[in-house]
């Protein structure tokens, strides 16, 4: 086999529509076109979404929903996470966590919430705190200070 003599496969490839050559090509006179209208002239064309100067789908609904902006700013940290520190810094800050890659660097600031167990004491400094964390990490014999 050569390659001069590949040929697709018969079927695989179809014929372009010849538009407007005659009555028996069944797509003369108009070119499948219909009759007048703007889509039937040369050059026709709409935006997309357009209805026909009636106003537009996209603009009768409603629009509903928000992306906070700050949102990704507030980091979230396990209770269970906190244990790790607690042989590394008695205090923990958000310099600290931020340093040991416990929430990301653009972090502005960070909440803990309880999930798993407190095991060490440790004083926490301008970090957020749920009530069932503050309640844990108290019953352990940290402190929390704003």
């Amino acid at each position: 086999m050569l390659l001069n003599d590949l040929s697709p496969a018969l079927g695989s490839r179809k014929e372009r529509k010849r538009l407007g050559r005659g009555i028996g090509s069944g797509l003369g006179k108009t070119s499948g076109k219909g009759h007048k209208g703007q889509k039937a002239r040369a050059g026709g064309y709409h935006k997309v979404g357009f209805e026909g100067g009636q106003m537009p789908l996209q603009r009768r609904l409603p629009k509903r929903g928000f992306r906070s902006r700050g949102k990704g700013a507030i980091a979230q940290l396990r209770t269970s996470e906190l244990n790790l520190l607690a042989s590394v810094s008695a205090t923990i800050d958000l310099a600290v966590l931020k340093e040991h890659n416990l929430v990301p660097v653009s972090a502005s600031s960070a909440k803990v919430f309880l999930s798993g167990d407190v095991t060490a004491a440790f004083a926490l400094k301008g970090i957020g705190v749920t009530a069932g964390a503050k309640a844990a990490i108290e019953a352990a014999g940290g402190s929390i200070s704003e």
